[in-house]
């Protein structure tokens, strides 16, 4: 029960506060002593997707305004009743999809005109669905002031946490492309490769995180710090997309070798695992960039371990040295400028 609880208790928190304080403000700025759509417009807007609570506000605010005039329209037509409300809820909700709403604004337009028969259903005047609109446009600023004013989330933790799973996914596809190589296992070689191009969603997740994370970083208190971070990030992340394409490259090559039965030397299975742990040490430089000489020197004993190797094998593997090189070197400066021909220099010095 503790564990489950663990990470969850902070947000049930906020979103707590933010609900009770959405309420009260209600109570002071409006005539109505019940004002629930204040704490329901706060509570969802809070539990929205990360870094999109602004849209979502909007959405929600255009949800209750559509589902509260659908609803006071059927209301004054044909009454009240389960069928009424079956009939609000279709109408509602197809009225926003021809609006072109997204799926919040949608199931809010629904909720709304149920919500709003059952806390009155006698009532169909204007006064109360501008009350009502009122409400959700409090409990939607409430929830937007709490989540980037009194508890401001870390942007550059939700791009970590992305950037891990891509890490995770190259290091895991090295290392059993090193396996394969060292048995001698074609077939575990294509789960390398397969591995390997699995990769692509996992590098568009964590792009998507990124500018989601910089939209964040600009109404948060610690934009400059936040900023920095995911500088590093969005330049290093370059290199080790290019070092992804790089191992699929390398895992072709080695699904060749092993399906000619072709002699693997001793030193190969090694080199491969030596960029595996350059992947897993550069995971980390992020936090602790003294690491980012490790990087490098794990990165130059792949490329020597590597020098009597086939020609197409080694030239992969000192590319995806390479890469990871560079990598790190940009974990320590976003801004580092790029030479003319750097792979030319640096694959001399591994």
């Amino acid at each position: 029960m503790t564990t489950r609880l663990q990470g969850r208790l902070w947000p049930i928190l906020q979103t707590a506060i933010a609900a009770t304080v959405a309420w009260y403000l209600a109570v002071l700025l409006l005539p109505d002593g019940r004002p629930s759509f204040a704490s329901i417009a706060a509570v969802i807007c809070l539990g929205a997707s990360y870094g999109q609570r602004g849209s979502k506000s909007l959405q929600l605010v255009g949800g209750v305004v559509l589902g509260i005039c659908v609803a006071s329209a059927i209301v004054a037509l044909i009454g009240t009743g389960s069928l009424q409300i079956g009939l609000m809820v279709v109408l509602a909700m197809t009225a926003a999809v021809l609006l072109r709403g997204g799926e919040l604004l949608t199931a809010e337009a629904a909720v709304s005109a149920i919500l709003l028969v059952s806390l009155d259903p006698s009532t169909s005047d204007v006064s109360f669905t501008l009350n009502r609109v009122f409400e959700a446009l409090i409990g939607g600023s409430v929830a937007l002031a709490v989540s980037a004013l009194v508890f401001p989330p870390n942007p550059a933790l939700h791009v970590g946490r992305a950037a891990q799973a891509v890490f995770a996914g190259l290091g895991g596809a090295l290392e059993r492309l090193a396996t394969a190589l060292e048995r001698g296992d074609t077939e575990l070689a294509r789960e390398a490769l397969a591995e390997a191009r699995g990769l692509d969603n996992t590098v568009q997740e964590f792009n998507d995180t990124l500018a989601t994370a910089r939209d964040m970083a600009r109404l948060s208190p610690r934009r400059k710090t936040a900023r920095t971070t995911l500088d590093r990030y969005a330049e290093s992340f370059t290199e080790v997309d290019f070092a992804i394409r790089d191992t699929r490259v390398l895992a072709r090559h080695s699904v060749r070798l092993l399906r000619a039965s072709g002699p693997v030397p001793e030193t190969l299975p090694d080199a491969v695992r030596e960029l595996g742990v350059a992947v897993w040490t550069l995971a980390s430089a992020y936090d602790q960039p003294e690491r980012a000489d490790e990087v490098r020197s794990h990165s130059s004993r792949a490329g020597s371990l590597a020098g009597e190797g086939p020609t197409e094998v080694l030239a992969q593997i000192r590319s995806t040295a390479v890469d990871l090189r560079r990598a790190a070197d940009l974990t320590l400066d976003p801004g580092l400028a790029r030479p003319e021909a750097p792979t030319e220099e640096l694959l001399a010095t591994v």
